[in-house]
């Protein structure tokens, strides 16, 4: 299986916040699309970084409320792995555990064109071992 699949099923819909957004609006992003990341793009398009919920707890914890309306910047990953959509859902289920990261953006020509979850990760390979029995069953019943 290939990410593109993932975004066949998904779509390829990204939430996005400006690089100056405070880590309030990002909050507000995230409780609104029920998500755990957002990707910073000060146009939709490129990335600048990658933040997430654990980026806002851990900050938190260490600087406090006044946090909050700090820019998103402050807390962001910069350095932001990214995947094609012809890369294979198992090479980048092995990256994302051996890494430690839950979110990665699929670019294509330098441009965002979705993001694929561990859960969407998680989920393919479910499906995946749901369709290998389900064939496997009906192999064996049409057996002699």
């Amino acid at each position: 299986m290939r990410i593109r699949d993932i975004l066949r099923r998904k779509g390829d819909t990204v939430a996005t916040v400006r690089p100056e957004a405070t880590v309030r609006q990002l909050l507000a992003v995230l409780a609104e699309h029920n998500i755990g990341a957002a990707v910073v793009s000060p146009d939709g398009t490129t990335i600048t970084g990658i933040v997430s919920e654990r980026d806002v707890v851990r900050r938190l914890h260490d600087r406090g409320a006044a946090l909050l309306d700090h820019p998103v910047t402050e807390i962001m990953t910069s350095e932001v792995r990214s995947c094609d959509p012809g890369d294979k859902v198992e090479d980048l289920r092995r990256t994302m555990t051996e890494h430690r990261f839950r979110h990665v953006p699929v670019v294509v020509d330098g441009r965002l064109a979705g993001i694929v979850s561990i859960g969407d990760v998680v989920k393919s390979a479910i499906d995946e071992l749901q369709s290998e029995r389900e064939h496997l069953v009906d192999y064996i019943q049409r057996a002699p």
